[in-house]
């Protein structure tokens, strides 16, 4: 299986303990100041663009993101995200007009972080007059800025209020024809960083009689093997010891299930990326989550390692009998 990133992806700056610790007039990099957090981006544009999905596709790049924080605010992030424990590095500001008087000082805060040694970008995510309305009467919500009128009075305001801004933007993104999946997706080959994994795999083995795992994606069961439980040499160990790894992946079937198995996750792994699912829990069961489970989920897990996929794998029942 090869699971790679799904576009080119900008990694964040290198970004300067240097740029930080030189004086530039502001509080917030100077040298005596605290220390900030290296990567700033702010993403904001018109209601219904798609923010909160942008700002969900951050969260799971690993960004620290807040969602409508006064601009005015922003220096303060920056301090409190870089002495954290641990340091928050990159943070990512969703803003927009429901700041209202909050709202016009964004351009002001932007320049301050910049000054500040911040390495500051604005994505503005835009879409037409006609694929926003039909977006908010989707949701049967009112435009922020509607008041009294139609939701496209509020639109059109909405789009002069932030003309100049648009303008001075890094980055815009028209979500007119991109749904959900799609709009992550592009957020993901802008933000994301080369070297992370497309999709992380959590790989658990279990016992059924303690129960199925609430959050599993994919339930394999392996109770059609022999339980080396009965053998009595083999039973005070477990799927982690060579004798019990051997005599199960020995047993009939055994190597044919870990092949084939694989092979049948591949393409729903390789979906789950084209989803933006980023998280797949796999399951794997015996009776007690002691003997084969074991075995072969760290067998497996070795099976899947690929480019773009990080494996963890868990025992949830090992050590209960």
């Amino acid at each position: 299986m090869n699971i790679v990133p799904e576009g080119p992806a900008q990694s964040p700056a290198a970004a300067s303990s240097e740029a930080s610790s030189e004086s530039t007039g502001s509080s917030v990099g100077a040298s005596a100041g605290p220390r900030t957090a290296s990567e700033l981006l702010i993403i904001t544009g018109m209601s219904g663009a798609g923010r909160s999905t942008a700002a969900k596709a951050l969260e799971d790049l690993g960004w620290y993101v807040v969602d409508n924080l006064p601009p005015q605010l922003i220096a303060e992030l920056a301090v409190l995200t870089a002495n954290a424990q641990p340091t928050v590095s990159r943070i990512a500001v969703a803003v927009d007009v429901r700041g209202r008087s909050f709202f016009s000082a964004l351009s002001e805060a932007i320049d301050d972080a910049r000054r500040s040694g911040l390495q500051t970008r604005l994505l503005f995510l835009d879409a037409t007059d006609e694929v926003l309305v039909r977006r908010f009467e989707s949701v049967r919500r009112p435009h922020p800025l509607q008041g009294d009128g139609a939701v496209l009075d509020g639109i059109r305001e909405e789009r002069e209020m932030l003309g100049e801004l648009r303008a001075n933007t890094d980055t815009v993104v028209d979500t007119s024809r991109l749904n959900v999946h799609e709009l992550a997706g592009k957020i993901i080959a802008l933000f994301g960083d080369a070297d992370a994994p497309s999709i992380r795999i959590l790989l658990m083995s279990f016992g059924f009689k303690y129960g199925l795992p609430l959050d599993a994606d994919q339930v394999a069961d392996v109770r059609f093997l022999p339980n080396p439980f009965w053998v009595p040499e083999l039973r005070p160990h477990t799927g982690l010891d060579e004798p019990v790894s051997s005599y199960v992946l020995g047993q009939e079937g055994a190597k044919e299930f870990i092949e084939r198995y694989a092979l049948a996750l591949e393409p729903v792994l390789e979906g789950y990326v084209r989803e933006n699912k980023r998280y797949a829990t796999i399951a794997v069961g015996c009776t007690g989550g002691k003997h084969r489970s074991v075995a072969l989920s760290e067998v497996l897990a070795q099976r899947l390692a690929a480019p773009g996929v990080a494996i963890t794998t868990v025992h949830r029942d090992l050590g209960r009998e």
